[in-house]
């Protein structure tokens, strides 16, 4: 099974907040399944996470890091190299490549539709100010539509109900 990680640029951590992370990983590998963890980039949700993963890899070694990218769909051997310090594997969606502006949008879907279980740091109040531009926001929306599994770390549940997004 496939888990993605998608959250806010600018996040709040905390050790709580390390630690429902750390134990929600280990959860979705040792009772879920769960073997392989697409990340993104852009993001402190993102990094930390991938932190957190890379620790746990440590002592559950069969799972995969793979960085789904956003930019450059080609890369010299050395940057790859280079990416593949931190991941176990690294590429860039066809599908994404002429997506402009909305290139992390696309990129982001690609990875909820990739994925069973959606990981995500998301501060439900974007969806209350409507005039507030939100990736995140637009992403978990699709999310949800799509009717992915989504464990939501910022309110510190799982969410599985329309209701989240105040009758979206």
């Amino acid at each position: 099974m496939v888990a993605c990680f998608i959250g806010h640029r600018t996040i709040t951590v905390t050790n709580e907040l390390c630690e429902r992370i750390r134990t929600t990983v280990l959860d979705l590998i040792d009772n879920q399944g769960v073997d392989t963890f697409l990340f993104g980039s852009r993001s402190q949700f993102d990094d930390l996470c991938l932190k957190i993963v890379t620790e746990i890899k440590e002592i559950r070694p069969h799972i995969r890091r793979i960085y789904v990218r956003a930019e450059y769909p080609y890369i010299s051997p050395d940057y790859e190299k280079h990416l593949l310090t931190f991941y176990d594997k690294t590429y860039m969606p066809e599908s994404i490549i002429h997506a402009g502006k909305a290139i992390y949008i696309e990129r982001n879907r690609h990875m909820i539709d990739s994925s069973d279980i959606c990981l995500m740091y998301f501060d439900n109040r974007y969806t209350l100010n409507q005039n507030y531009n939100s990736g995140t926001r637009d992403v978990y929306k699709y999310a949800v539509c799509r009717k992915k599994t989504i464990v939501n770390f910022y309110c510190q549940c799982k969410m599985k109900s329309r209701l989240d997004l105040g009758g979206f």
